[in-house]
């Protein structure tokens, strides 16, 4: 049995978002009272998890909502420099042809995500689940799971981050890890994703038709 549903993250999985993350970051730094990244660290810090991160800039959890907030404004008011990456909105384009349901989960903003998908590839989209918290996001991935009606078995979620893995371990689903995104492929793998994908492409060619033996 193929996978049924693939549930996708956003931010750096399918939209590359990360150089303007960095461009905006120091400014959110600034003005919500952390440090900055240590850009000498960049790629040390690329190999950590979410809580590592914040940890790092010493920002208080308390002030994670608003950060967010603000970082999700800015791309709202940059949202013509967000592009997804090369080849996302195809290879969207080949699993719903192949009748494979498709869902977002992010901590993004709806508006924004639909924006830099266009209407095109927006509307191949079933469900969106947005505004997740940094750590919510098992918590949204158990209801889109009971919403959509699929056995675990038939889900698999993608994504580029610690916290996508955990929270896809967290309900016992698939993941597939991809290696252009926030956080290095090493990292991921280090978490034994059942599948790692190198280039967009190979999303659409590893998919339908793979077989899993979760429950």
């Amino acid at each position: 049995m193929s996978y049924k549903l693939v549930v996708f993250d956003f931010d750096g999985t399918l939209a590359d978002s990360f150089p303007f993350f960095l461009e905006v970051f120091d400014t959110l730094a600034d003005i919500h009272g952390f440090k900055r990244l240590d850009r000498s660290r960049l790629d040390q810090l690329r190999r950590c998890d979410a809580r590592e991160l914040i940890r790092h800039v010493d920002m208080p959890l308390w002030k994670m909502p608003r950060v967010a907030m603000h970082f999700k404004a800015l791309m709202a008011d940059n949202i013509g420099r967000i592009a997804l990456f090369d080849g996302a909105g195809e290879m969207l384009q080949r699993l719903a042809e192949r009748g494979t349901q498709l869902a977002i989960l992010s901590s993004n903003s709806e508006e924004n995500v639909r924006a830099v998908l266009g209407p095109e590839h927006a509307s191949l989209i079933h469900h969106y689940v947005c505004g997740v918290s940094l750590f919510g996001k098992h918590r949204k991935l158990r209801r889109l799971l009971a919403d959509s009606g699929f056995a675990r078995h038939e889900v698999l979620c993608v994504g580029d981050e610690i916290r996508d893995i955990e929270a896809a371990r967290a309900e016992r689903l698939a993941f597939g890890a991809v290696g252009w995104g926030y956080t290095r492929i090493e990292a991921l793998r280090a978490h034994a994703p059942e599948l790692v994908f190198a280039s967009v492409d190979e999303i659409a060619e590893q998919v339908a038709g793979r077989h899993t033996g979760q429950n």
